[in-house]
């Protein structure tokens, strides 16, 4: 059997059969930082530098309805301090409408190539827009008529129809003129409550450890099963 043929094979398509043995090395409680975002600095720097992952900024953000009916998707992920994690979107976007009625989010950071995930758990309040603006100011020419182009997560006729919106604002905004910011458009600051650093370890008993902020402002550290 060629290689092609292996590929192509239903067995070796089995998703029952598809595993990896992670890490000898683990996670331990004398290895974190005093917080969970000096901790998530130090991964992420190794995520950028060392992993070489593609888009190590990108997370998937999950939201409920008013229902508690879940939904996720992919962002990305543009700032982050000892206020909480940011990300941009537009605000009549299925997300945010979820987090008008519903600001309980989970963030998880899939850092698959080094055996490693992050989870935030948090509430998500809409940052300023003087915050907006100055980052917005930073986004390609490209991409700042891009958040005018897109109606997100509403219903379109077809592909030509977005494309002929940003044709017509690339008219009306050419390279070089100044993009006004929609007022549609912004962030959201998720502030941890919870913060999970999981490591993937030999024989699927992987190190977790959470972060827990307690009502003083500090951080209790737990162990997880696995």
């Amino acid at each position: 059997m060629t290689d092609r043929d292996a590929a192509l094979d239903p067995a070796a398509l089995n998703p029952a059969t598809m595993r990896q043995q992670y890490r000898a090395e683990g996670l331990t409680e004398t290895d974190l930082a005093a917080t969970p975002v000096e901790q998530f600095a130090r991964w992420f720097k190794q995520a950028a530098t060392e992993g070489h992952l593609f888009e190590p900024n990108a997370m998937v953000v999950s939201t409920a309805d008013a229902e508690g009916r879940p939904s996720s998707r992919t962002v990305l992920l543009k700032h982050f301090d000892d206020q909480g994690f940011v990300f941009y979107t537009n605000y009549d976007s299925r997300k945010a409408h979820e987090l008008a009625r519903n600001p309980y989010v989970s963030l998880l950071f899939p850092w698959h190539p080094m055996a490693r995930q992050v989870i935030v758990t948090g509430v998500a309040r809409r940052t300023g827009r003087d915050e907006t603006a100055a980052y917005f100011r930073t986004r390609p020419h490209g991409s700042q008529l891009g958040a005018w182009a897109s109606g997100q997560s509403s219903v379109i006729a077809d592909r030509a129809a977005l494309d002929a919106t940003y044709a017509e604002l690339a008219a009306r905004y050419p390279e070089g003129e100044q993009v006004p910011v929609p007022p549609h458009w912004g962030g959201f600051r998720v502030a941890p409550r919870t913060v999970e650093f999981w490591q993937g370890r030999e024989n699927r008993l992987h190190d977790r450890l959470r972060y827990v902020a307690e009502a003083d402002g500090s951080w209790r550290v737990e162990r997880l099963s696995p």
